[in-house]
């Protein structure tokens, strides 16, 4: 198969309307062609006239680790190009940066989740290019979580830089997807094209999304492999939380928890005996770590390892958001005093807890701190969401 950026650079017919334009390439380290060539350099290499790039959150490099970390704009040293950041000193593209093309290829290897922060940099691309008559173009790639949908919708009012509108978690749709339904929902007048991936087949096995003909490259610094992605619907969550996500070793947001003052097993076990069809199509294995930094660094931590993979995995039993939303509900119900929620301003994001801007409204913590709340009540929210937008999706679909 290929995806859009090989397309564009094997077809001279696909890169004719380029001819003569200035354009701006929007990457990061994951973008790269099928031979591995970063697209920045194979874009110069086949004639196109790069005038400056972009890089979202972590950086056009990918080298900035955490959260909330800035990058600085620059001057690519090979190229003599602007590098602006849309992670630094602002989010939106200002006027002066869309002043540097007439063409902008948006070329980011997503994760299909709502709070991964390239789905809102698209959104924010696209409303950008509407103000200063410029063009956009989705060079498009795999969602590797695949076509399930799964999670509450992103209420009115709880928008933010991972909430960019009323999407699920997991949302199952590729960037080139979700730029037409940003369309078609913000009334975005833009000139607007996607350069489709061939031979993409969201639903075959193994990958399920993911091709086995490419190698996985971290989109982010800690989406290390396809595990992760499938997972990170749910993990994300743990950002929210007084837990670990696994940030400081080896295998972060592959965990569904980790504390030193937890006991997993009696929580695993508690999962199991509240709702055990929520943990279908995974196994979860009990393990132990200690971060070399971020939350309870240097210290062992007793949790739970998420394995979406091999024999294991059942793509379509598999519910990440779901088997987090349990997680909780077990630490709650074993130790109903725990400080399970952080409170700083998560992305900025003031007067709102972390979990609540997470999530996109309150709904999920409500759940887990109700004393009398059950699995089926959950379940019954997110399901009629899933079920809405699964239907307002259909018709944005490119792939079968």
């Amino acid at each position: 198969m290929k995806f859009g950026i090989d397309r564009l650079l094997a077809d001279p017919e696909l890169r004719r309307p380029l001819a003569g334009k200035r354009v701006a390439l929007v990457a990061h380290p994951a973008s790269v062609t099928e031979n591995l060539t970063h697209s920045l350099d194979a874009l110069i290499a086949a004639g196109v006239c790069v005038s400056s790039a972009f890089g979202p959150q972590h950086g056009l490099k990918g080298d900035k680790q955490d959260n909330m970390v800035e990058t600085p704009d620059e001057t690519d040293p090979q190229y003599g190009i602007p590098v602006f950041s849309l992670y630094g000193e602002v989010r939106r593209p200002s006027g002066q940066m869309m002043s540097t093309a007439d063409v902008f290829l948006f070329d980011l290897q997503d994760l299909g989740c709502r709070i991964y922060t390239f789905v809102t940099t698209l959104l924010y691309l696209l409303e950008a290019a509407a103000k200063s008559g410029k063009a956009v173009w989705v060079l498009d790639r795999p969602n590797p979580a695949g076509r399930p949908v799964e999670g509450t919708l992103l209420l009115p009012g709880q928008e933010s830089f991972v909430g960019a509108g009323p999407m699920p978690m997991r949302h199952g749709l590729t960037m080139g997807e979700m730029g037409h339904l940003f369309i078609d929902h913000f009334k975005i007048d833009v000139e607007y094209h996607v350069i489709t991936m061939e031979g993409w087949q969201p639903d075959a096995a193994p990958g399920h999304g993911w091709p086995d003909s490419r190698i996985w490259i971290n989109p982010s610094p800690n989406a290390a492999n396809l595990n992760m992605a499938r997972a990170y619907a749910g993990t994300v969550m743990l950002e929210g939380t007084t837990l670990s996500e696994g940030r400081g070793t080896t295998r972060p947001l592959e965990v569904l928890f980790g504390a030193p003052d937890v006991d997993a097993k009696a929580v695993h076990a508690e999962m199991r005996k509240l709702a055990p069809d929520w943990l279908a199509g995974c196994a979860i294995r009990e393990c132990w770590f200690e971060p070399t930094f971020h939350k309870h660094a240097h210290r062992l931590c007793s949790g739970l390892m998420i394995h979406a993979e091999g024999s294991f995995y059942d793509h379509h039993a598999f519910r990440p958001w779901r088997s987090q939303a349990l997680a909780f509900k077990a630490i709650r119900n074993l130790y109903p005093d725990y400080p399970l929620w952080r409170d700083f301003p998560y992305e900025y994001a003031f007067g709102r807890l972390p979990i609540d801007v997470i999530n996109g409204g309150p709904g999920l913590r409500e759940w887990v701190d109700g004393p009398d709340s059950r699995p089926g009540d959950l379940d019954a929210l997110a399901g009629a969401d899933e079920a809405r937008w699964a239907d307002d999706c259909r018709r944005f679909l490119l792939y079968t």
